[in-house]
Order: C-alpha cells, then sequence, then structure tokens
C-alpha cells in the first residue's frame, strides 16, 4: 500500500471578490458570456497581500487543523507561478511565519498541475526517510500579478488564494500517481520573466524561443490548444492512476479536478465516461487559481462532507508547460 494520510487542511482566499458584472465595467464582457463559456461567477482578488503572506495562512490553517507543532514538520513543498521574489522561495517565507526553521523548504513550479506534482514529492519523500515525520504541501497563488485587465479573454478567468494539506506516511493506505508533461506544447500558455540587458550587451536580436513574440510579463493562453491538450490528459493521468494500483475509474469516490473551466471538465468526463457527478467543482466562487485550486477544492469537498473519511479520491491537474498529472489516494 504505502500510501499517506493527511492529518491537517487548511485554505485561505483574500476577502476582495470580484464579480463579472465588476469585470463587465472594466473590459467588453458580461455575466452570461463568462458562466455560459467558462462556469466562473467570482473570484477572489488580493488587496495587497503578497502570495507568501496567502500561503503562510493557508499553513497556519493546515497545522491547526492537524493539531501538530510546527517544528515537527520536517519539508514544506510550496507551489507557485506567482513568487514575490526571484529569491527566496516562497516556501521559506512561508516557513518563516509558521514557525517551522531547520525544516527543508523546496519551491517548485508544474504551474496548474503543482499542487498533484508536490503531492506526490511529499509521499515520496516520506517513504525513503523514515526520520520525516509530516510534510506540509503549500499551494499559494496571485494571478492578479500576471493578469491582463484589459484582455477580456483571459482576464475574466483567474483568481488569487492558497492552500495546503499536513501529511505523513500511512502505509494501510493506497497511493498511486501518474506524472507527465509535455515541452512541445510550451507555446500554448505563458508569461514571460526577466529578459538580460547589461551595459555588456552588443546583441539587440530576439533570441528564437519558439514562443509567442512579445515581452509580455502577462498571461498568454492559445485557448484551442489548452482546451485539447486538457481534454485528452485528464482523462489519461485518472485512467493511468488507477490502473497502476488496480481499480477503475468508476471506483473512486470523488475527483477533484484543476478548477480551469468548467466546459473542459465536462468534456473530460464524458471522454472518461463518467457522470459530472463523480467531479467536485467550485471554480464558480474561487475561478482559476492555477495550482492553488485543487487544494482549494479539496478544502472544500472535506468542508461540505463531499469527501468523507475511507473515501477514495483523485486529484487531476494539468497547466503550463504543459505539465499534467493524477494522484489516488484514499482520505
Amino acid at each position: 500500500m504505502n500510501g499517506v494520510n493527511i492529518v491537517g487542511i487548511g485554505k485561505y482566499v483574500p476577502d476582495l471578490v470580484v464579480t463579472n458584472d465588476m469585470l463587465s465595467e472594466i473590459v467588453d464582457t458580461n455575466d452570461e458570456w463568462i458562466t455560459t463559456r467558462t462556469g466562473i461567477k467570482s473570484r477572489h482578488i488580493t488587496n495587497g497581500e503578497p502570495t507568501f503572506c496567502l500561503g503562510a495562512k493557508a499553513a497556519k490553517a493546515a497545522i491547526e487543523n492537524a493539531g501538530v507543532d510546527p517544528k515537527n514538520i520536517g519539508l514544506i513543498i510550496a507551489t507557485t507561478i506567482t513568487n514575490d521574489f526571484t529569491t527566496p522561495s516562497v516556501a521559506c517565507l512561508i516557513q518563516r511565519e509558521i514557525g517551522a526553521v531547520g525544516s527543508m523548504a523546496i519551491d517548485i513550479n508544474c504551474a496548474c498541475a503543482g499542487f498533484v506534482y508536490a503531492f506526490d514529492m511529499a509521499k515520496r519523500y516520506l517513504e525513503t526517510d523514515k526520520n520525516l515525520k509530516y510534510v506540509l504541501v503549500v499551494s499559494a497563488e496571485e494571478l492578479s500579478k500576471i493578469t491582463d485587465y484589459t484582455d477580456r479573454s483571459t482576464c475574466v478567468l483567474f483568481g488569487d488564494g492558497a492552500a495546503a494539506v499536513v501529511l505523513e506516511r500511512d502505509e494501510s493506505k493506497i497511493f498511486s500517481s501518474y506524472l507527465g508533461a509535455d515541452g512541445t506544447g510550451a507555446e500554448y500558455l505563458l508569461a514571460r520573466s526577466y529578459h538580460s540587458e547589461t551595459p555588456f550587451t552588443t546583441n539587440h536580436e530576439r533570441f528564437d524561443d519558439k514562443m509567442p513574440d512579445g515581452n509580455s510579463r502577462f498571461l498568454f493562453q492559445n485557448g484551442k490548444e489548452v482546451y485539447k491538450f486538457a481534454t485528452k490528459t485528464l482523462p489519461l493521468a485518472v485512467e493511468e492512476s488507477c490502473s497502476k494500483i488496480g481499480i477503475t475509474p468508476e471506483e473512486l469516490d470523488i475527483i477533484i479536478p484543476h478548477q480551469a473551466n468548467v466546459r473542459i471538465i465536462e468534456t473530460a468526463a464524458k471522454n472518461l465516461g463518467i457522470s459530472m457527478d463523480k467531479f467536485y467543482l467550485n471554480l464558480d466562487s474561487h475561478g482559476n487559481t492555477s495550482s492553488a485550486s485543487i487544494p482549494l477544492a479539496l478544502c472544500d469537498a472535506v468542508k461540505d462532507r463531499s469527501l468523507k473519511r475511507g473515501d477514495k479520491a483523485c486529484i487531476v491537474g494539468f497547466g503550463a508547460g504543459l505539465t499534467y498529472g493524477g494522484v489516488v489516494f484514499e482520505f
């Protein structure tokens, strides 16, 4: 078996809620258009809180829920694409805020599949290091930093938030994962970072990085290609992670997907041959929060008892990179 046990969960979303009607005041759109095409009605947006602050608040909530001493956390894995600093890492700043000084601290960037990758990574650390008691996985995203609020096709999609889980090893529980990436699709979803320009630079020609033109730091998305990728890899990751432990997707009690777009999830469910009733969604009130979307949904599913102890669950993500992955575990 060799699985993990979620001993604590926690989330934090900013108080500021931006509705579709509020967006219609700054770009040419409306509530009906956004809702029918995405399933999103509102999203939380920071009003000055940095990414690490969101993550620290979610981490504190998870630690309190777990009832563990932060000093007993041996590893913090943070997932984000919106770090406040080039360095230090979000994980180190969260460590400082929660008082877990001395633990390992790692950031990973797997975009919207980040929590799935980190969950799997945490399990592997717990499996190989018997001195490691607890792992804290925190996903914190502030997509408002890299959202172009003049682009009506993308600004309606994204929100901010954070969620966290505290994990321990549990050899009695099932666990399986299937992770992958397709870098040939990197050009379909991106936001540019810093460009090297020094007093010694003589070549000012743009390097051919095989990515879309421009130097914008805002998110760019080829919606058609991302849709094709997501509707193919979501069913694949669910099926393969189930197959590894000899169960079928129908035997799962709940599937918690990346909350990107309701149309993507509906099509993926159809391709998987499973009713939408099995999928847990909260994107109507959160939007797409990248790697934070799955743990935010997980927290809500536990709160409303859609996910209960003993249930077989699958978390499945897909995002920029292009990355994808699924994890089957017993809650």
